[in-house]
C-alpha cells in the first residue's frame, strides 16, 4: 500500500476502531496522528514506497517476578505504550533501520551479522534478532524500517523487547508469509539478548509483548510455552494498573540481574537438575542443610521465592477467573513482600544506600494502608527503576499526585491491557 492509500486508511472507521483497541477511546485520534506522522516521516526519508504499519508492546508483569528463567510460571499483559514502525522491503541484502525516538539511523549488511566486540547497543541487537531468525530455519531480507516508540526505557516494562518483537512481526510478514507463531519471536528475541547483548533474560517479556491481552504462561517446556488468555478487564473491576519510574540506579546491574537466574539454577544443580522447575520444592526443604552449604543462604531463598511465587499466579489467575478480585490483589502484595524479602531484587548490594525502588514502595505502602484499598509490588527485574500500584479508579489521580511530589513529576504512568500483541496493523484495519 502507497503512502497516500495508507494515509487515507489512517483516516478510515476501521483505524479509529483498531486505536481505540489499542489505546482506549480518548487516545484514539491522537494516534491516529502519530502514525500519520510516522508514515510521512517514512516517506521523507525512503519516498513513497508499498509500505506496511507495524505495532508492538510493551508489557507489565502482574505476577511471576524472575520465574521464566527457571521456567516457571508468570502473569503477565501488554500495555498500551508501544513501538510502531512503517516498514517496506528494499529488495537489497541490508537493513536500513531509524528510530526517530532514539535519534538512530543504521544500516546491518545480512552478510556480515558478527556483533561488536561491546556485545551492547541497538544494533547489535537488531544483528542478533536476524541471526537468531537464520538459526531457527526462517528467512529474512532487506527492508527499511522508520519507527517510533513511547515504551518507556530501563522502566520495567520492556522497551528492547517490544523493540524486538516489532521487527519479528516485520521479518515474519515480509519474508515468511506470515507462518511464524509468538512463541519462535520469543525465542528469537531471546537468543538475541543471551548471544548479542550478553544478558541472560528468560522468555517472559518477549512473549507477552508478541502475545497480547492478559496472559498467563507456564515455561515448563520452554520450547512450546503454554499460554492462557485471561478474559478479564482490570476496569470492569474499577481498578487500574500504574507504572511508577523511581529513577535508573547509577549502579551496573548487570551482575544483580544475572545472579538471580545463576543462583536459582545452583539449587537446581545440587539435584541434578538444570532450572527449579525440574526440582520439587519439599526436596529442597528435605536436603536444606546439604543445598545451603552446596548453593549458599541467598540462593536457597530465591528458590523458595520461585516454588512460591508460582503457586501465588496460580491462586491469581483463579480469583481472575473466578471474580474473586479482592483476592487477586491479596497475592499480589503476598508476591511483592515475596520479592522484597526472599528474591531480595529492591537494591542492589552494590549501593545499599540508593533504594529508590524501597522508598517508592514504604510510600505506596502507607497510602495502601491509609486507604485499606489496593496492591504493589516491584515490577520486572528489579534492583532499580519500576514499581507496579494496583488502585480502584477513585484513588488513581490522588495517588499520582502524592508519589509525584515525592519522586518527581512524571514518574507515574496510568496504563491499561489492550488485545494485540505485536501485529501487522494492515489487515487489523480493514
Amino acid at each position: 500500500m502507497m503512502v497516500q492509500e495508507t494515509l487515507q486508511l489512517l483516516e478510515s472507521s476501521g483505524s479509529r476502531q483498531l486505536m481505540t483497541e489499542l489505546y482506549g477511546a480518548g487516545q484514539a485520534e491522537a494516534n491516529v496522528a502519530r502514525y500519520q506522522e510516522l508514515v510521512k516521516g517514512y516517506e521523507k526519508i525512503f519516498g513513497d514506497q508499498d509500505i506496511l504499519l507495524f505495532t508492538s508492546p510493551g508489557r507489565t508483569e502482574i505476577s511471576g517476578n524472575h520465574t521464566d528463567h527457571n521456567h516457571g510460571k508468570v502473569l503477565a499483559g501488554s500495555i498500551n505504550l508501544d513501538c510502531v514502525g512503517v516498514a517496506a522491503k528494499n529488495n537489497s541484502r541490508s537493513v536500513r533501520i531509524i528510530s526517530e525516538t532514539y535519534q538512530q539511523d543504521f544500516t546491518i549488511d545480512l552478510d556480515d551479522l558478527t556483533p561488536s566486540a561491546k556485545y551492547a547497543g541497538t544494533v547489535d541487537l537488531t544483528k542478533g534478532l536476524l541471526r537468531g531468525f537464520e538459526e531457527a530455519g526462517y528467512k529474512i531480507g532487506g527492508f527499511d524500517a522508520y519507527i517510533t516508540s513511547n515504551v518507556i526505557s530501563a522502566a520495567g516494562v520492556s522497551s528492547s523487547a517490544s523493540y524486538e518483537m516489532l521487527l519479528c512481526a516485520m521479518l515474519n510478514t515480509f519474508f515468511n508469509e506470515g507462518k511464524m507463531d509468538t512463541v519462535a519471536y520469543a525465542h528469537i528475541g531471546k537468543y538475541s539478548e543471551n548471544h548479542f547483548w550478553n544478558k541472560a533474560s528468560g522468555l517472559l517479556d518477549q512473549m507477552a509483548c508478541a502475545v497480547g491481552g492478559l496472559i498467563t504462561i507456564d515455561f515448563k517446556n520452554p520450547a512450546e510455552p503454554a499460554v492462557e488468555k485471561i478474559d478479564f478487564d482490570f476496569a470492569s473491576a474499577g481498578h487500574s494498573l500504574i507504572i511508577v519510574q523511581t529513577g535508573k540506579g547509577h549502579a551496573d546491574l548487570s551482575a544483580d540481574y544475572s545472579s538471580v537466574p545463576n543462583e536459582m539454577k545452583k539449587v537446581a544443580q545440587y539435584f541434578g537438575k538444570e532450572v527449579l522447575a525440574d526440582v520439587e520444592e519439599q526436596a529442597v526443604i528435605d536436603n536444606l542443610k546439604a543445598v545451603r552449604e552446596y548453593a549458599g543462604d541467598r540462593s536457597v531463598m530465591r528458590a523458595f521465592h520461585f516454588f512460591e511465587e508460582n503457586k501465588k499466579v496460580e491462586a491469581e489467575v483463579a480469583a481472575l477467573k473466578e471474580g474473586r478480585f479482592q483476592d487477586f490483589l491479596a497475592n499480589i502484595t503476598a508476591s511483592g513482600n515475596s520479592s522484597w524479602k526472599w528474591l531480595q531484587n529492591c537494591y542492589t548490594n552494590s549501593n545499599y544506600q540508593e533504594q529508590g525502588i524501597s522508598v517508592a514502595l514504604a510510600l505506596t505502602e502507607m497510602f495502601i494502608a491509609e486507604k485499606k484499598k489496593g496492591a504493589c509490588r516491584i515490577h520486572g527485574g528489579g534492583f532499580a527503576g519500576v514499581i507496579m500500584a494496583m488502585l480502584p479508579n477513585e484513588l488513581v489521580e490522588e495517588y499520582i499526585a502524592y508519589i509525584e511530589k515525592a519522586l518527581g513529576e512524571g514518574c507515574a504512568y496510568k496504563m491499561s491491557i489492550r488485545p494485540y500483541g505485536a501485529v501487522c496493523c494492515n489487515e487489523l484495519m480493514k
